[in-house]
């Protein structure tokens, strides 16, 4: 008998930079990608609170199906993410609890100090209280839309380097781009 919830996995990758970390210590080296990474980390001085940044980036994704900063290219991006202000703005906000809101927002605190960590964020109503919430099948139709529209970006995205880096002819122009 085949398990049909062996192909349902979500896997979390790219520990290549990651470090065992005390808690107690301020790392300072610039790692991750645009629209995950910590304002924190592009000021060379972050602890372990940087991931849960970017835990919140990807429940706000999950919930939205849409990134909370976006732009045309990483700067753009990396940008939005220094100044720190993202919204629940769009429509499909609109039926997402309040408790996953507040979640959101306090994993997405600018200030790392005054962010939850990982613990307190597992103690969040939206986590305890998650048993006895109806699902809203419109919104979670919305929602995958919208993640795949994001999806089909990347894909392009990516589709565009790989055929660049592909057709380059030294070296020296693979690490200008």
């Amino acid at each position: 008998m085949i398990d049909k919830e062996c192909d349902n996995c979500l896997k979390i990758i790219d520990f290549g930079t990651s470090v065992i970390n005390s808690g107690h210590e301020v790392l300072t080296q610039t790692h991750g990608t645009s629209y995950y990474i910590a304002p924190e980390v592009l000021n060379n001085k972050y602890n372990e609170k940087c991931d849960v940044w970017s835990i919140g980036v990807m429940l706000y994704i999950l919930l939205s199906g849409k990134p909370p900063f976006d732009g045309a290219c990483d700067n753009e991006i990396t940008d939005k993410v220094q100044i720190g202000a993202y919204n629940f703005n769009d429509k499909i906000w609109e039926n997402v609890s309040q408790e996953a809101k507040n979640l959101v927002k306090s994993m997405m605190t600018k200030d790392f100090n005054k962010r939850v960590s990982c613990r307190e964020a597992l103690q969040s109503p939206w986590f305890t209280n998650a048993s006895t919430t109806k699902v809203n099948e419109d919104l979670m139709k919305e929602s995958l839309k919208n993640l795949m529209n994001f999806n089909a970006v990347q894909k392009m995205q990516q589709a565009t380097m790989s055929m660049m880096v592909q057709n380059m002819i030294t070296k020296e122009e693979i690490s200008r781009l």
